[in-house]
């Protein structure tokens, strides 16, 4: 029986219209690692994990969550035990941290069961997690990029669901606000043991964090496992046609790439 914090997708394709984005994918993303997709522009690793989330329908194939089909299921019961976080999320205008961050528990909410001391505590704990907790009532707006960022991740947190899915949290962000918040996100997935599936693009800040690294291009996985085994100069060749050594930081033992200097000189 499959863990209920793991999400496996199986032969997934996904087209807009008679475009196919993703061709045949498979993967699972198990509970207590954080797993980060990378590739290059337009691979399809967005529309995968909006596939994941159910966001936009699969032309085949098949995604669970533990013995649940996704798109098979009540919207309600997939946001109990699945959380979104897309790209540029925006908020409306004059919306406090506190309100945002509450939004997380919608999923929580029926006729019969309204706000309560429980809400009220997992909005308190996920904004002590994310370290919003002092901007609870400050405008959302007011706050800088790295900041907001981490808001809505409190938002998510206070969702408390078993699988996190965040499409590019970090870009635009400073490189030290980009690691605190994968810090943030390791220690979830580590700690809580929830499988926590990020999009990237940053490939060194990628390989410093990841559990998995799935590398996708065209619409495909191109490779699949630890990053000591993906995160290697023919994959980066193959994948991103970049040239670049792969080496082990003299202090931290993670792996890095670094791109070849390639100069051409105009022609006369």
């Amino acid at each position: 029986m499959s863990n209920d914090a793991d999400i496996s997708v199986s032969d997934a394709v996904i087209s807009y219209g008679r475009k196919r984005i993703v061709h045949g994918v498979s993967l699972t993303a198990r509970a207590g690692d954080l797993t980060v997709l990378v590739g290059p522009n337009g691979c399809g690793k967005s529309t995968l994990l909006k596939g994941m989330a159910r966001v936009v329908p699969l032309t085949q194939g098949e995604i669970r969550l533990g013995d649940q089909d996704v798109h098979r299921a009540s919207t309600r019961s997939i946001a109990r035990k699945l959380a979104l976080l897309p790209q540029g999320p925006i908020a409306p205008e004059g919306l406090t941290v506190r309100e945002l961050v509450a939004q997380g528990r919608f999923p929580h909410q029926t006729l019969l069961r309204q706000w309560s001391k429980q809400d009220t505590e997992a909005v308190d704990t996920a904004m002590e997690q994310a370290d919003v907790a002092q901007f609870a009532d400050q405008p959302l707006n007011d706050l800088s990029g790295g900041q907001r960022q981490r808001c809505w991740i409190a938002m998510i947190l206070a969702q408390d669901t078993p699988v996190m899915l965040l499409d590019e949290p970090t870009t635009f962000l400073d490189l030290k606000v980009q690691i605190d918040l994968l810090q943030l996100l390791a220690s979830i997935a580590h700690g809580k043991a929830r499988a926590v599936v990020v999009v990237l693009h940053d490939l060194n800040v990628a390989a410093a964090f990841a559990d998995r690294m799935i590398m996708m291009r065209d619409g495909k996985i191109c490779a699949d496992g630890p990053v000591s085994e993906v995160f290697t100069r023919e994959n980066l060749q193959t994948v991103f046609g970049l040239s670049a050594d792969v080496m082990r930081a003299p202090m931290s033992n993670r792996l890095v790439c670094i791109p070849a200097a390639q100069i051409r000189l105009a022609a006369e």
